[in-house]
């Protein structure tokens, strides 16, 4: 007894710390669609921001000033919405709230996008660059657009899925029965 033979570990080894990623980055948050659909979204609004940099010449300046705090906003916010759901800030805030501003986020910057590039093309002189900066404008707005359709199918089958055989949730006559009788 004296070699401690009878005592024998009672608590489990330490388990191995998970591996952590590189700048905590991961892209299984953005499956199938996603992923590309946010690419294209921060491509768009990056080359639209920097078609509207090259102008040099501008007869109405104001179109091309909401143009350009319009498409920089939309660059950075998606720059800033894939960034949650590529880095450990997704698990932090949860599923949830992520998803809930990249729902809402969506066709409110497509809706500001569109009407920055309407208003940037009447205000246009129609240089080579401007027409290029409003139609990256466009293809970015359509490009926000179209995820948030796909958002809304999406959210729109789960529900249908979701529902259950009891959908007013309506107490059954069971339901209303004691559980135990009381005499």
């Amino acid at each position: 007894m004296e070699n401690g033979a009878v005592y024998n570990e009672t608590t489990e080894p330490e388990a191995k710390r998970p591996r952590r990623r590189p700048f905590g980055c991961t892209l299984r948050h953005l499956p199938g669609w996603r992923l590309p659909a946010k690419a294209v979204q921060a491509i768009f609004s990056f080359v639209a921001v920097t078609c509207e940099e090259i102008v040099e010449d501008c007869g109405n300046c104001g179109g091309l000033y909401f143009f350009e705090f319009t498409s920089c906003s939309a660059f950075l916010l998606s720059l800033l919405i894939l960034s949650l759901y590529c880095t450990d800030v997704y698990e932090t805030l949860g599923e949830d709230k992520v998803e809930k501003l990249n729902f809402w986020a969506m066709p409110i910057i497509a809706a500001w996008f569109v009407l920055a590039s309407i208003v940037f093309a009447l205000t246009s002189s129609g240089s080579a660059v401007e027409s290029a900066a409003c139609t990256f404008g466009f293809l970015a707005s359509i490009a926000f657009v179209v995820e948030f359709v796909i958002q809304c199918i999406h959210r729109r089958k789960q529900n249908i899925a979701g529902q259950s055989a009891n959908p007013g949730n309506t107490p059954r006559a069971t339901e209303n029965q004691p559980l135990n009788k009381q005499t």
